[in-house]
Parts: structure tokens; sequence; C-alpha cells
């Protein structure tokens, strides 16, 4: 019998296996620098969440923009910054990808396209839609991957940018990696809609659930907005990844 063609090459399920595998040990040893207070300040795991970041950067160009709430380190080592500078800055170190002055919840790197790691819960998120207008404006053919967690999903700021992303149809997919609970509180304590990406559907944007903790599933359902969102004039995408933080 002939075997069904294998939809992953060898080499990009490595590079998922390996990428992933990354995330994981680099957060367990920052776990362990904070408990031993080498890293101060806050310290937000990314442990469960892995398949999230690497579906997403799988799905991109490198030159698209990326911008991230303060759980970052893990989208961080997927843009292309390196594990060095990522802990460097997590020590405070001016090797680190923001000179040490920004620490665990700041990571940025203007090479790799990577906007940042914000500390204020939601005030990135009219950020994302900034950078996809400015995308739009020069032509520059980018696209704008905007990632919140489902505590950032409570804020004003994300209805206000969801609607003029939708009105000027900016090229943003906004992605909400629910893990069901924000820092330490459940969604069902502090929403009644539980289901997020219901959210997006007062706008009439595009929006629909993934498995955020199958690598394979991420990556596919990314495709499917980013081809949608590179359409002329298509507008925004949100897509509510539902995964789980299992520590931290």
């Amino acid at each position: 019998k002939t075997k069904a063609a294998q939809p992953y090459s060898r080499e990009l399920l490595l590079h998922w296996y390996e990428e992933m595998m990354l995330q994981r040990r680099f957060e367990e040893k920052a776990s362990q620098m904070y408990m031993q207070q080498k890293i101060k300040g806050f310290c937000h795991l990314y442990i469960g969440q892995e398949a999230v970041s690497s579906g997403i950067e799988s799905a991109i160009r490198k030159d698209d923009y990326l911008i991230t709430a303060y759980r970052d380190h893990g989208m961080a080592l997927t843009r292309g910054v390196s594990a060095n500078q990522v802990m460097a800055e997590m020590y405070g170190k001016r090797t680190g990808s923001s000179k040490g002055k920004g620490g665990s919840m700041h990571m940025f790197s203007k090479e790799h396209y990577m906007l940042g790691g914000h500390g204020i819960v939601g005030a990135h998120i009219p950020l994302g839609a900034g950078f996809a207008f400015a995308s739009k404006y020069t032509g520059d053919g980018r696209i704008s991957v905007c990632a919140f967690g489902d505590g950032a999903a409570r804020q004003g700021a994300l209805h206000e940018a969801f609607n003029l992303a939708m009105t000027w149809k900016l090229p943003v997919i906004y992605v909400v990696e629910n893990n069901e609970y924000a820092m330490g509180t459940s969604v069902e304590r502090t929403s009644n809609v539980t289901e997020l990406y219901k959210l997006g559907l007062a706008y009439d944007m595009p929006s629909w659930q993934v498995d955020g903790m199958s690598v394979m599933a991420v990556y596919e359902e990314m495709k499917k907005a980013v081809e949608l969102v590179r359409t002329p004039d298509h507008g925004p995408v949100f897509l509510e990844m539902k995964t789980y933080r299992y520590k931290g």
C-alpha cells in the first residue's frame, strides 16, 4: 500500500519541535533564576503556550510586524531574538534586547520586527492597528500581528481598535491567547462571554476559534488569516487561540 503524503516536511516538523523545546527549557530556567532572585521585577512564563508562537511565526513573514503583551519571552525567541539576548534582558544587562532597560515584560527588537512586550494590559492593542495603518499608508506589503491575553480582552481599548481596524480595513491579525486565566483570575469570573472570538463578530470582523495546543492547527488557521488580511482592503481577522498555561 502506498502511504498517504505527509502534509508537513520533516524539516518543518523538526523546526517546530526544536523551537517549542527551546521555549519550554528557556522558561523553566527563567523560573529557576527568578526564584533565586537573579531576575528582578516580574517574570511571566509562557509554559504551555509554545504551539501558539511557533505556529504563528511559521505562517507570517520575517518582516511582518509582531506585537504582544508582557508574556513575551516565547514570541521573542520565535521571532529570532537569541536566547542569550532575551535572558540578558531579564538580568538587566546592556547586552539584552532592550539594553537591559525593559526586563521580562518589554522584549523589543527592531531588527526582528518584534515591537514588544508591553506591560500595560491591553494598551498595545491600538498599536497593532497603528502599525497596520502605517503599512497600508506606505504600501510596504507587511501585515501586523497583535497578540494579547484573555485579561486584555476586557479592556476598552480593544473595542476602539477593533472598530477603527474594521472601518479603515487595516491589515492586522488580532490573536487572543486564551489560557483561561488573566494572571490568576478565571475568564468565567470576569466576563459573561467566555468564547472570546465572539467579541470580533460585533464589528463584522472574521473571527474564529483555534486549537492553540496544536502547532499544526495554529499554523493552518494562521495561514488562512494571513491570506485574507494580505488581500487588499479585506481588513482584519480575529483569532481566539484556546490554550493553557501550566505554571507561572
